[in-house]
């Protein structure tokens, strides 16, 4: 469903101020922060559907922050988005390692401070989106980079209940068996292969191993065999549920421990829903919502390129904006 939303404020532009004789003084404004949208969630809540959201209604561009969608290879395993899905929304970081390779936090740091200035270069809006907070939290909190004398960011966080998520995810692995997770994996098997390094780490890639093993051997019987598969795909079950359950825990903890502003958007409705009631319940309760708040965060830049003078326009543009309310409703 194609989700309608007006247009976002347009932001005033800079305003010429009169020098010399009676004229007032000039008030000194700080170097204006460029800005960046943060799309937060655990694994299957959402996160790709919104940034996609935001993305076609700002001019925006994706970057991708999960440490396991950065590399090559295992599409279906690791859940990348399709580039149908895409919408035409340039995406990056996205399948771009070599799957043995070790991308750490501080190699994303790199990619991603490069990426972001790229994409502001060229008067766009950079959306982080990913599950890997490990990896927001060091671009956000990295002194080196200085993050944060730079950027203005704003976080939303897709939120689904865990019992709902829960069901959800089991039967999203389901359907990545039906298409073709298994032979994908097989297809990169190696007897005592290193899980702890490169896209071998992929919850999905593990877990298949006495399976694998199993079919290399002549000694094991088809039933065994059978029960070795449907362990491997129980296996991945219960540990993307437990992903989801430390991904969480992380947002909570940079949420109340760190006190980063997050805005909480409960998709919950969206996964309980089928057809056209899902889509509906998504744009009232995280697209619309998501929107307005970064709606919000953009009007804020507009005023702060005047060193904090509301004009006219702004002021009748606040009052229309119904942001602030969608903010108090998502927290």
């Amino acid at each position: 469903m194609t989700i309608m939303i007006s247009q976002p404020p347009q932001f005033p532009s800079l305003s010429h101020i009169p020098t010399g004789g009676q004229d007032p003084p000039v008030r000194r404004c700080r170097p204006q922060n460029e800005k960046v949208v943060v799309v937060m969630g655990a694994t299957g809540t959402g996160k790709s559907r919104l940034s996609i959201d935001l993305a076609t209604r700002y001019r925006a561009e994706v970057i991708n922050s999960d440490k396991i969608q950065v590399y090559e290879g295992l599409d279906i395993v690791t859940n990348k988005i399709t580039e149908e899905e895409c919408s035409g929304v340039p995406h990056h970081l996205l399948g771009i390692v070599n799957p043995e390779a070790d991308f750490t936090a501080r190699n994303f740091v790199n990619r991603a401070s490069l990426t972001m200035n790229s994409i502001v270069g060229r008067s766009k809006l950079p959306i982080i989106a990913g599950g890997s907070n490990s990896f927001i939290e060091a671009l956000i909190d990295d002194w080196n980079y200085d993050f944060r004398p730079r950027y203005d960011v704003c976080f939303l966080w897709v939120d689904v209940a865990m019992p709902v998520l829960h069901r959800f995810v089991s039967d999203r692995v389901d359907r990545m068996v039906a298409a073709g997770m298994v032979e994908e994996v097989r297809k990169m098997y190696k007897p005592n292969a290193d899980y702890s390094k490169g896209i071998r780490r992929a919850i999905g890639v593990p877990e298949f191993d006495s399976y694998f093993r199993a079919e290399y051997s002549s000694s094991v019987g088809y039933k065994t065999r059978a029960k070795l598969l449907e362990q491997a795909i129980n296996e991945t079950k219960i540990n993307t549920c437990k992903l989801a359950c430390r991904q969480l825990e992380k947002i909570h903890r940079l949420r109340n421990d760190k006190r980063w502003k997050i805005h909480r958007l409960d998709a919950t409705a969206f996964f309980q829903n089928r057809g056209h009631e899902a889509d509906e319940s998504w744009a009232e309760m995280v697209a619309g919502p998501g929107s307005m708040i970064v709606d919000q965060f953009l009007l804020n830049f507009g005023r702060s390129r005047t060193c904090g003078a509301t004009t006219g326009d702004d002021r009748r543009a606040t009052k229309r904006s119904p942001a602030m309310a969608a903010a108090s409703l998502c927290r």
